[in-house]
Parts: structure tokens; sequence; C-alpha cells
């Protein structure tokens, strides 16, 4: 796809106006490749100048620290910031809630200062300034929910922008009953992701895709590459894979403009 590192960029002389974090889900996992590779085509049809850190990114240390590991975080969170101010990085985007709380919130008493902003927000300042365009026709007239990140609206109370995109494909966004400031975790926050859950009566993303497919929605979207496989476990689990599809954001946006 043609993606520039930022060590490239450098070579040239240029710098430039955005730092694409892919995040680890984004770096490695297949499903979560698409998302961003969805999210790399929105920058190249909006004309935004963006690179990446390649094999100079690692983990923003997330998992370290919500699991207890604080040590390892620090470890991790001033290695990046290393590599980030030594490109001097001004801003930069991220398609992962955990890496934009963690990269916004707690990177700048260790010395990281950017301006970090979630790909909803960016790909609303597109449609804002006009560098981007969406027309809808794809998805025109389905129903859709959108199941929040927590990272990204209790933590860091963006509710209305990613529905805002989902509006403007022309679809009928129905809400869950557990939503916004109320709405429920995938099960995968506080790097549950990365272990077996615990006992219980059941699983909490199995919870959750029952409150969406309550709705009677064909899409199940949301904003987050763990929100994304937690959900998309649950569709399986509740035997919804041939009528329900888990989407993020970028990937029906994407996909309605056929980029």
């Amino acid at each position: 796809m043609n993606v520039p590192t930022m060590a490239e960029m450098m070579a040239q002389g240029k710098q430039p106006e955005i730092l694409f974090w892919v995040g680890c889900a984004g770096s490695f996992d297949d499903r979560a490749k698409k998302i961003t590779k969805a999210f790399v085509k929105i920058l190249k049809k909006a004309g935004v100048d963006f690179a990446v850190l390649g094999t100079e990114e690692s983990c923003s240390g997330d998992p370290a620290k919500r699991a207890g590991n604080e040590f390892l975080f620090q470890m991790q969170a001033m290695t990046n910031i290393e590599v980030l101010n030594s490109y001097e990085v001004k801003k930069i985007v991220t398609a992962c809630p955990h890496c934009f709380n963690t990269l916004k919130n707690e990177y700048p008493s260790l010395g990281g200062n950017y301006e970090v902003v979630h790909h909803t927000e960016l790909i609303k300042s597109l449609l804002d300034n006009g560098r981007l365009s969406i027309e809808g026709g794809k998805y025109k007239g389905q129903k859709i929910t959108f199941h929040d990140p927590c990272y990204l609206g209790r933590a860091n109370d963006i509710y209305e922008i990613p529905r805002d995109l989902i509006k403007k494909l022309e679809v009928e966004l129905v809400e869950m009953k557990r939503c916004k400031s109320n709405g429920l975790c995938c099960g995968a926050g506080g790097a549950q992701m990365f272990k077996e859950p615990e006992k219980g009566n059941k699983d909490i993303n199995v919870e959750r895709t029952e409150e969406a497919n309550a709705t009677d929605s064909s899409i199940i979207a949301t904003g987050c590459p763990f929100c994304n496989t937690m959900m998309t476990d649950g569709v399986k689990a509740t035997n919804k894979e041939d009528s329900v599809k888990v989407l993020d954001i970028a990937e029906l946006i994407a996909n309605a403009e056929n980029l």
C-alpha cells in the first residue's frame, strides 16, 4: 500500500503532518490489519501527509499498566517517547482507543507531549474541512448499532463523533439498552484481552453481543480492535455469523466509498 515510515520521511528531509500509530492489534492481528488498511485508504483519499514508525513502534504499554506492571509500562513508554521525540512528532492518530488513551493521558508525565486523536475524530475533521466526503450508498437503510469502546467513551468522553460518522452513511442507528456513559465493556479492557475469563455464568462479550442482537441490527459498529475481536467472538457464540457483521467505523466508510 506504499505507507512511508518516519525514517524514510526524515531521510528525504520531510515532516508528515500526522504520525499514524498502528498499535499491536493493527500490526499483527489479521482481522485488525483490515482496519489499518481501511484507515490508510481514507488517509490517502483525503490527501493526508502521514507516516508510521514501522519496526521502531513498540507496544504503548497499556496492557502492562492495566495488569499492574507499572515498571514495564514505564520502560515501554520511555522507549517510545525517545523515538517519537527524536522525530519531533507533534500529532498522532491511532485507531486503537487503548493506545489513544495511553499516549494522550499517560505519556505527558513521562515527557511525551503530543496532540493525540482517535481515528474517528480525524475522519470527522476531514469531513468538516471538505477533504473527504461520504455518500453512504452501500449501507443505506441498514440497521447499525454502535458499541462504545470504554477508553474512547467513558475514559475520554467521545460519544457523538463515531455516531455522527455512522449517520452520514444514511443508515438507521439503533442504540443498545446500555450505551454511551452507561455502556457495557466488551470484556477485553484492563488487559483481559490476553487471558482466559474467570469462571461465571456467561462471558461479558456474549452478554454484550446479546444486547446488540436485541437491536435487530445487521452490523455492529465499533472503533476499537479489541472490541472488534470480542464482539466477533460474541456473534459466533450467539450463532449470528450469517446475519450480523462486526465492522470498524473506518471499514464502514472505506467500504461505502469503495476505496
